[in-house]
């Protein structure tokens, strides 16, 4: 890829910026008594505090949602935020564009090749705001722990350096591989209640347990936070969910997610932030809430939140951050009860009293029972009760091949002992797990503390494999071990949180059904899939009947969390000009980036085509993890998966296109994509519903961007991809009536009509493709919606976000 003169893009008007929000901050910091009283608040929650007094200001006695509070208290402008075109204020949700200031951003380390280059590219000197990097996602599980992790390291060794030179000289936190999962360890070191973070990750939500605003991006938006710019919202409605009761036996937070995924679908919680409320949050573990909010990513929804309880008070000192729990209980009773003001001058996190959702479940806990999730989707929810009649009626396979748990979603204190206690209670009866058993540590804390405590050692003595503390088989870092070919149906159980087709290992065949921990384990024991172990007998070597205990676990360990081994430990610097970022001229790895050329001066004419896709096309079937993760920072190398997996809707194929500017000739998806790029041809994919579902993944966006694309049309987008998209400079457009997705085929012309004006705009005005058929020749008009604001408008025209931000716009 061409090197690019990172000091000619400096651009003195960004450099100017990044200074005046220095100096803005410090401002902010030696006013901080502007509307408070009493004893002092740490700055992070000054800032908030304030700004929380400006939005009531704006909005009056306006009832608030817990998740409106923390989202409006991080505003950059209040009133030009909550007041325009808002029916003064009154008609936020769904309709203000947001402009935020994040605390923080925190990168895995595959997204964070890219963030990384594209923030080079502004030639800062530090970061704005506080970030760090985590390096989880390029271990292979394999073997074990140890073997892996040096396998891993071996590998990526060329990665890992750069990360950790960038970390250097911007003065970014780095955790280095083996430290553990991004989202387990921000919730054990950096979420604090109140805060708003980005993470780079589309389970980044996972922090909403410890009541954070905490949205997953692409490495465009962290790099818009990154250099000290306001990130943009379009405001979500809230989704509120009233929990009662209190889970029962074998009954587990992980399965009242996946039974609101069930009620929701993929799609359900597009442009919505999950709240929950009510007397039954009371009765669930900080972890619990934290594995609920992880899999909000599953049904769409912007993040999720829960109140801060007293299970959280518990785990801020369980992790030893005994100062950030009563720093939190400072702030909700400051500016004391002695000052005379009213309630709403209070900063409580819950929501207001009489506080209105725009839409309202109700989930009675008790009357809860376990799910079993899948195949293929995370949405397709069964009780477990029903499952064994499913798997027969559906022809699932019986046979279970492997039982994983842990990862992000699911290896906290609590869920792994209560694995461990009924993981005794069949060792003690002499049985074995029939199904390869596979242990993800979360992070090294929880690794750690776990064989202090002997539950690594329970799970080893029963023949389970302790993986590294890293994502592993979740996102396809899976080297299975049991001779399963690619192509062989087979089922799998895991406690993770996304099931699409080929994600764990590669094989389209692979069913994974999510469920919790203990249901994964205790299935496992039997080898079937079709086993319940609430009502269900396995039979011991001599002859007995055996019945699985009710799980019981510990919340959190009875003395603090250990630190581990210090070869782990997170690396904190103050940013230092003199390190030289480790890129190779010649590095198949690692690339700079080269600036897109911005959108021409007219509407596009001459578009093709590329494919039309049917089905569910996820970031996955768009740019496929797995071993392609290598190529992260490579973005020429990486674009050769695009679109790979996709299904042809014409043909029923997969990875099949059709050249047809050049006879009609069969090849693959990205090499036409290539094809038509070095002809100069522009070109679109034209697909279904919930475009781009899945990971935050930016190369989704990249990839098609770098081989040509200039248009995505579809009936529905998720919504991480939808903004990716317009950050790397594609227009994304949907379908204004659903019926023309019939009308369009692969090799159909298109032109733009009124889509240069609208962007001139700033994302005001109708837009439509006029189709020129394949073959015939006949002329159609196709009216389309789109969702362009002011800001995006200009990212657009200027070729992508990063064009516009390094020359100081």
């Amino acid at each position: 890829m061409r090197p690019i003169d990172l000091a000619g893009r400096s651009g003195a008007a960004l450099k100017r910026a990044f200074h005046a929000q220095q100096l803005q901050l410090l401002r902010r910091a030696a006013s901080t008594r502007l509307y408070s009283t009493g004893p002092l608040l740490p700055p992070t929650y000054e800032r908030l505090y304030n700004k929380y007094a400006e939005v009531r200001r704006v909005l009056g006695a306006q009832r608030l949602t817990l998740a409106e509070k923390i989202l409006y208290s991080h505003l950059d402008n209040v009133e030009e935020s909550l007041l325009s075109n808002t029916n003064n204020g009154r008609d936020v949700r769904g309709t203000a564009i947001l402009k935020l200031r994040p605390d923080r951003v925190n990168m895995q380390d595959a997204s964070a090749q890219t963030a990384l280059l594209q923030f080079m590219t502004c030639n800062l000197p530090q970061t704005a705001i506080p970030a760090s990097i985590h390096c989880d996602h390029l271990i292979v599980g394999e073997r074990g722990a140890d073997d892996d992790l040096s396998a891993g390291i071996r590998a990526n060794q060329e990665v890992f350096d750069f990360l950790e030179s960038a970390a250097r000289k911007y003065g970014i936190d780095f955790w280095p591989p083996g430290a553990g999962i991004i989202h387990q360890s921000v919730l054990e070191t950096y979420a604090l209640p109140g805060l708003m973070m980005l993470g780079t990750d589309s389970h980044s939500p996972n922090a909403g347990g410890m009541c954070t605003i905490t949205i997953g991006v692409g490495g465009a938006d962290a790099v818009e936070a990154l250099v000290g710019a306001p990130w943009e919202l379009k405001a979500p409605k809230i989704l509120g969910v009233k929990l009662t009761g209190k889970l029962n036996d074998w009954v587990a937070p992980k399965d009242l997610i996946l039974h609101l995924a069930g009620l929701l679908t993929v799609r359900g919680g597009t442009g919505f932030i999950i709240e929950y409320f009510g007397p039954g949050v009371e009765s669930l573990s900080l972890t619990g809430m934290a594995t609920v909010c992880n899999m909000g990513a599953e049904v769409g929804a912007t993040t999720s939140i829960f109140p801060y309880t007293e299970a959280s008070a518990r785990y801020l000192k369980a992790t030893r951050r005994e100062q950030a729990a009563r720093n939190a209980a400072l702030l909700q009773s400051f500016p004391g009860a002695g000052a005379g003001a009213s309630e709403d001058a209070f900063f409580r996190f819950r929501a207001d009293e009489g506080a209105q959702y725009d839409e309202l479940i109700e989930i009675d806990l008790s009357k809860l029972e376990p799910h079993i999730n899948g195949p293929f989707t995370p949405d397709l929810a069964t009780p477990l009760s029903q499952f064994k009649k499913t798997v027969q009626e559906q022809q699932w396979p019986e046979k279970l091949s492997a039982g994983l748990i842990g990862s992000c979603t699911n290896s906290s204190y609590e869920d792994m002992t209560r694995v461990e206690s009924i993981v005794r209670a069949a060792e003690e009866a002499g049985l074995k797990p029939k199904a390869d058993f596979y242990i993800t540590p979360g992070s090294e804390q929880i690794r750690a503390t776990l064989e202090r405590d002997g539950t690594l050692d329970t799970f080893t003595a029963a023949g389970g494999i302790v993986l590294s503390n890293a994502c592993g088989p979740c996102i396809g870092q899976w080297k299975r071990q049991d001779g399963v070919q690619k192509g062989t149906p087979n089922a799998i159980l895991s406690s993770y949180n996304r099931n699409f087709r080929g994600r764990n290992d590669g094989n389209p065949e692979t069913m994974n059904f999510l469920a919790s921990p203990e249901i994964v384990t205790a299935m496992a024991y039997a080898g079937s899939t079709t086993f319940n172990p609430v009502t269900d007998a396995l039979t011991t070597p001599d002859g007995k009947e055996f019945r699985f205990p009710a799980p019981r676990g510990l919340e959190g360990p009875q003395t603090p969390f250990e630190t581990g081994r210090p070869a782990f430990a997170v690396t904190s610097q103050p940013p230092d000009p003199t390190v030289e970022v480790a890129i190779s001229p010649s590095s198949e790895r690692l690339a700079l980036l080269e600036p897109f050329d911005p959108f021409p001066a007219s509407d596009l004419t001459g578009l093709r085509v590329l494919v039309k896709v049917a089905g569910k096309c996820t970031t996955d079937t768009i740019s496929a993890a797995g071993p392609w993760l290598a190529y992260k920072g490579h973005l020429p190398n990486i674009s050769a998966n695009t679109l790979q997996t996709a299904v042809n809707a014409e043909t029923g194929e997969v990875n099949a296109a059709y050249d047809h500017l050049a006879g009609g000739a069969r090849t693959t998806i990205p090499e036409l994509a290539r094809r038509w790029r070095d002809r100069r041809v522009p070109w679109l994919v034209v697909a279904e519903h919930n475009y781009g579902e899945g990971s935050a993944r930016e190369h989704a966006a990249l990839q098609p961007r770098y081989l040509g694309a200039r248009l995505v049309l579809c009936k529905s987008f998720a919504r991480i991809h939808e903004t990716n998209l317009k950050k790397q400079g594609i227009v994304p457009l949907t379908f204004a009536d659903q019926a023309d997705y019939d009308r369009i085929g692969a090799g159909d012309e298109v032109a733009t009509v009124g889509l240069y004006d609208m962007l001139r705009n700033g994302g005001q005005g109708e837009v439509s493709l006029r189709v020129t058929k394949r073959g015939s020749g006949e002329e159609i008009v196709i009216p389309v919606r789109h969702t362009v604001s002011r800001d995006q408008a200009r990212f657009i025209l200027a070729g992508s976000a990063l064009n516009l931000l390094a020359r100081g716009g």
